[in-house]
């Protein structure tokens, strides 16, 4: 029995030895197969996560908190410093743009928040996250929408969804700008559903690119639905153009 228990004993502290020296050598032993933990052999190059902080409808938490009681520091009408966007602070936002001869759309994005004084990535958004992006605004304003809205459908049905957003931008019956458009009440499910809140995927950002370089697959459309889902009558009387994947396409 002393022999055995002494034979138990070193095969104990020869496993421990055989353990630290695989976790000083950076690796895991799992039954036979050794997993070896590597840092990425071109990390310097690897593309960042394409993450943007903006203060916008549907978002609500600290950051937007900063930002209301920043705009009501500086003199400017918020109401209630709640942390919820509503409409008076939509319009304190477009204000402060608009007296800083920036471009007004009443959504805080990096360079409005960074006018404010607020330090990008101090809070959180609440739906989305927050710090810095490698990409432009408008593009990965656009690769959002697309990401929430055509996620699954194929590629050219993706630079289509883009397509109808900036054909809105360029009509006098909608906003101009891309934000405005995205952000306008009830215009987008993926916005009220919160899936335009999601990090966009390449994909969903090469299609943004070729949307805005001119690639419109729906012949100058402005609405798209899902027949198989929409339930808006009205939606119906507007002439289809295209169909691509599960939407058709139309304009009035």
């Amino acid at each position: 029995m002393g022999q055995k228990k002494s034979q138990k004993s070193w095969k104990i502290i020869g496993s421990l030895w055989v353990c630290a020296l695989a976790v000083a050598s950076g690796c895991f032993w799992y039954g036979n197969t050794q997993t070896a933990r590597t840092k990425p052999t071109n990390a310097a190059n690897a593309e960042a996560v394409p993450v943007l902080q903006y203060v916008s409808w549907g978002t609500y938490g600290d950051l937007v908190r900063q930002t209301q009681q920043r705009l009501q520091d500086l003199g400017y009408d918020v109401g209630t410093v709640d942390g919820i966007f509503g409409t008076r602070t939509y319009e304190a936002i477009r204000k402060f743009q608009q007296d800083q001869g920036m471009k007004v759309d009443g959504i805080a994005g990096n360079d409005t928040l960074e006018r404010l004084g607020i330090s990008i990535g101090s809070g959180t958004s609440g739906v989305g996250e927050s710090g810095e992006s490698d990409y432009d605004e408008d593009l990965y304003l656009l690769a959002s929408i697309i990401h929430g809205e055509a996620r699954g459908e194929p590629y050219e049905g993706q630079v289509a969804v883009g397509a109808v957003v900036l054909n809105r931008v360029a009509s006098p019956d909608f906003p101009n700008t891309i934000a405005e458009v995205i952000f306008q009440p009830g215009a987008f499910d993926a916005v009220e559903d919160q899936q335009f809140y999601l990090t966009p995927n390449e994909t969903a950002l090469n299609a943004a690119r070729d949307a805005l370089n001119g690639w419109d697959p729906t012949n100058g459309a402005l609405y798209y639905w899902n027949p198989g889902t929409a339930t808006r009558r009205w939606i119906w009387s507007v002439p289809i153009t295209t169909t691509i994947g599960r939407h058709v396409f139309g304009v009035k």
